[in-house]
């Protein structure tokens, strides 16, 4: 079997333990290809019994929480930690990037599974991994690149400033979406092609093939590697009948 069959049947398996105990059963962290798996596994449960979290509003990579409350009776919150991790001294501190930080992790020996979303803010990550994980990364990381840092936990996080957005407005000749990524990433519109043959494009955390897919106001699209940004859809018609939309790109 694959790695992706292996995964649908894990997850086939979180899914029908809930649903049959009417208990709550969490996944480890997905990306974006690995909930397109989650999509087809979950099939025949209802869409009201998974819930994706990250940490935070706007987390890419997210856990699933099998579990309808309404049927169980109860709120279980995800196994979900943050921590921050920050230099001990910005002055002498490189500047760090998300590669940093994860690398850091994955060279202690933590899995990706295990880490959520990494954002940066004034050189200092914010770190979601599984709660059972927290106090293991608290001890171990001491050195994140060239630079001594220290861990904490974090219980309120400056949630606004982590995934922060630049409005802009970009003309195109209709709603397909290949058109829309080679404005959002100044690519050629054949190199944007190339991101769908690939299975790099994804709305709304489904990988999607079809070039001329059209996205609607609100769908939040990713493409590995370039970014992400949410689609807001037309907001005007220019002199020549061209769209002007509206993007929300992640920065």
């Amino acid at each position: 079997m694959n790695e992706e069959s292996l995964l649908e049947g894990r997850l086939t398996e979180l899914c029908r333990k809930s649903y049959e105990r009417d208990i709550f059963t969490f996944s480890d962290f997905l990306g974006l290809a690995e909930q397109t798996v989650l999509k087809k596994a979950i099939k025949g449960y209802g869409a009201s019994h998974v819930t994706l979290f990250g940490g935070a509003q706007g987390c890419e990579r997210v856990m699933a929480r099998f579990g309808d409350p309404a049927c169980i009776g109860w709120e279980e919150p995800f196994p979900i930690a943050c921590l921050k991790i920050a230099p001990k001294s910005q002055k002498f501190a490189d500047t760090l990037t998300h590669r940093d930080f994860l690398g850091a992790l994955m060279h202690l020996g933590f899995k990706r599974e295990m880490i959520g979303d990494i954002p940066i803010f004034e050189n200092e990550g914010y770190l979601f991994c599984e709660e059972k994980m927290a106090e293991h990364i608290l001890s171990s990381l001491t050195e994140v690149r060239r630079t001594a840092v220290t861990v904490s936990r974090v219980e309120e996080i400056p949630e606004g400033e982590l995934f922060r957005t630049q409005t802009l407005t970009v003309q195109v000749q209709s709603e397909r979406l290949d058109a829309i990524i080679a404005k959002v990433f100044s690519l050629s519109r054949e190199d944007a092609q190339g991101y769908f043959a690939k299975s790099l494009v994804f709305v709304n955390g489904t990988a999607v093939e079809s070039t001329s897919f059209s996205p609607k106001a609100g769908d939040k699209i990713s493409v590995r590697t370039k970014g992400r940004f949410i689609y807001g859809g037309p907001a005007s018609l220019s002199k020549k009948g061209k769209l002007n939309v509206k993007i929300e790109k992640y920065v």
